[in-house]
């Protein structure tokens, strides 16, 4: 399996967030990809460095005021009298009546859904490599790789079209769906991540040419908290295109697996021409999110499972934070995927 990954990313190790309303460490991140590398590595699956991912697709996904705020934002922030390291919005758009605002403070409040994805001077540089990862994935197999991984951090899929959230900065999953587009016209998106993918049910969920089917901890008790419920189905042209499963954060392998296979039940109807895994490893026992209680078997269980989909298949990396059962989640899952013993 081809498998990319941009070095880029390793200068993006954000600090700021705001947990249980206390600053704390930020917890996306540069370890992330290292632990994710070693996992990598004993699977000896080589990294490839991407090309750049074309801003075409890019502007596919993302507003061009989003991109510009990315690419310029941190610039604009640091010329403001004792500005911070990171740009963290301190106001938020929220009427709906609302003009969008020339001032770098209403900006960064306008396009950052909450303080866990701060800017940082390397940010874009790291999220542009995120991107071309799952771009350069997406290219594969639409040249005929039965799948591709990426190592995408900082992950996306809590970004919308014009908002950054969660630890997220760039829609990776979005961008290899669209990429995938180019030649398909069907396109199924799964994410298995343990938070909802909120931001790419939300730039999909009025098209009835991509599915969206997401497994998650339920929204009621954990974050995304306003979005990822079983009654959002999707809108317009895509009422019916949208799937969500939230489960309670008590659920383990069976429970998680059966709701799994429900998911890729929906994902064989729609009977795509390829699919994105939105792969997030937090769903394990020992993350330090603790949203659900997936373990090793039940990772390799959920690989064997995709792999039996038998569809050309985009892997975009997500979540899964520092721990280290990082690692063994990821060649567990890749295991089950690749069809191979995972205490190999």
């Amino acid at each position: 399996m081809k498998c990319y990954y941009a070095k880029a990313t390793e200068a993006h190790d954000p600090v700021f967030r705001i947990s249980l309303g206390r600053i704390a460490r930020n917890a996306e991140q540069a370890e992330r990809a290292r632990l994710l590398l070693a996992g990598l590595d004993q699977l000896d699956l080589p990294v490839t460095e991407p090309d750049p991912a074309p801003r075409e697709i890019l502007e596919t996904v993302h507003t061009r005021e989003l991109l510009s705020f990315l690419e310029t934002g941190w610039a604009e922030w640091q010329t403001l009298p004792d500005a911070g390291p990171e740009v963290v919005p301190n106001v938020h758009a929220l009427n709906k009546e609302r003009t969008y605002p020339k001032h770098i403070i209403g900006r960064a409040g306008w396009h950052m859904g909450d303080t866990s994805a701060p800017l940082a001077e390397h940010s874009w540089e790291a999220t542009l490599g995120a991107v071309a990862a799952a771009h350069a994935a997406a290219r594969a197999v639409l040249e005929g790789d039965r799948s591709a991984y990426a190592l995408c951090r900082p992950p996306g899929h809590h970004s919308s079209a014009e908002v950054v959230a969660g630890h997220c900065m760039l829609n990776c999953a979005a961008v290899a769906a669209e990429t995938l587009k180019t030649r398909h016209e069907r396109v199924a998106v799964l994410d298995i991540d343990v938070h909802h993918g909120n931001g790419t049910q939300d730039i999909f969920y009025e098209r009835d040419d991509v599915l969206f089917v997401s497994v998650h901890a339920t929204p009621e008790t954990y974050y995304p908290f306003f979005v990822g419920y079983a009654h959002e189905t999707g809108a317009g042209a895509g009422d019916g295109f949208n799937l969500n499963i939230p489960l309670a954060q008590s659920t383990g392998d069976d429970g998680w697996c059966a709701a799994l296979e429900t998911a890729l039940a929906r994902v064989a109807e729609f009977a795509p021409d390829a699919l994105v895994l939105s792969l997030g490893l937090d769903a394990h026992e020992n993350d330090p999110l603790k949203g659900l209680k997936v373990t090793f078997d039940g990772f390799t269980r959920a690989g064997r499972m995709i792999a039996d989909a038998g569809l050309p298949t985009v892997l975009v990396q997500e979540g899964g934070y520092l721990s280290p059962d990082l690692t063994t989640s990821l060649v567990a899952f890749m295991s089950g995927y690749m069809g191979r013993d995972a205490a190999a």
